[in-house]
């Protein structure tokens, strides 16, 4: 009988396993990253989020209190104001990447995307400190107004309200919106519209059956990205209204900071669980239109 306790391993086995196992090891990193800075600080939300913090034990008052009040309020006004600084800066994107798309000067193209790229990148402090030098109650645009006979802060305007931080989220979502809208654009086949001047289809037609169709799940899925980097904006409006503006963000950071009610220190995680619960929907329905949008892009 043969000693099968000192019986090699065939090589090629052995090369054919390491095989299998190497396109997942570049996924280590990458997964011990998603790990490590995503699903834990998620299990601890969802942890903290139904906890009592005095006896540990398992409650939903910390869900009661985060969704209702003045917390409530945060919500729909985070909402509302995600919405606005999304669906109006994605028609402007889409029109902006448009006229760059058709345009046919080159350089014109790689001027609005470097640009696009810092501006979409550039926020926080900085940013609010650029708005209150030019808009702020004293800003050098608001004096020049107020020189020719127009104070637009007695006409109801004010940077510091929900309208006023809704044009400083425009000023980064405007050219994001060019950034990821650029590669359905381009997808717009020339070949598809002379097809259609061949067959003697009007400029609206060719829109409405062919133009259209192929950009909506890119353009839907473009204003759901930019719902997403508005509702968990943060530094920008907390620089420009210091807490004034109920934001679920903001009320976030009030309890880090150690501004709660005693009995009520896991509020602040059950505000991050809707949060994450919002954001989580939002990017499936994303996903769900990117997969259908990725069709016309390859």
């Amino acid at each position: 009988m043969p000693d099968l306790t000192t019986t090699p391993q065939d090589p090629a086995a052995r090369g054919g396993v390491l095989r299998s196992l190497t396109p997942w090891a570049g996924l280590l990193p990458f997964a011990a990253y998603t790990l490590l800075f995503l699903g834990v600080p998620v299990i601890a939300i969802v942890v903290g989020a139904l906890q009592d913090p005095d006896t540990g034990a398992f409650t939903f008052a910390n869900l009661g209190i985060a969704t209702s009040g003045v917390y409530a309020k945060g919500f729909v006004t985070s909402i509302q104001l995600s919405i606005v600084t999304a669906v109006v800066p994605g028609i402007v994107g889409l029109l902006v990447a448009y006229a760059v798309q058709t345009s046919r000067s080159s350089v014109l193209k790689r001027a609005v995307s470097t640009a696009s790229g810092v501006f979409a990148n550039f926020g926080g402090v900085p940013l609010a400190f650029l708005f209150i030098a030019t808009l702020g109650s004293s800003g050098m645009a608001v004096g020049w107004l107020k020189a020719l006979g127009f104070d637009p802060y007695d006409h109801g305007f004010s940077l510091y309200t929900f309208t006023g931080i809704a044009l400083v989220y425009m000023y980064f979502q405007i050219p994001m919106m060019v950034l990821v809208i650029t590669p359905a654009l381009e997808g717009l086949r020339p070949a598809w519209r002379e097809a259609a001047d061949n067959l003697g289809a009007s400029s609206w037609q060719y829109w409405r059956i062919v133009g259209i169709p192929v950009l909506l799940p890119s353009f839907l899925g473009s204003v759901l990205l930019l719902f997403g980097s508005a509702f968990s904006a943060y530094a920008t409006t907390q620089a420009l209204t210091s807490g004034s503006l109920a934001l679920t963000p903001i009320q976030i950071g009030s309890f880090l900071n150690g501004n709660v009610l005693s009995g009520q220190e896991n509020v602040g995680k059950a505000l991050g669980l809707g949060m994450v619960v919002i954001i989580g929907a939002v990017m499936v329905v994303y996903s769900l239109v990117q997969r259908r949008a990725s069709r016309w892009l390859r």
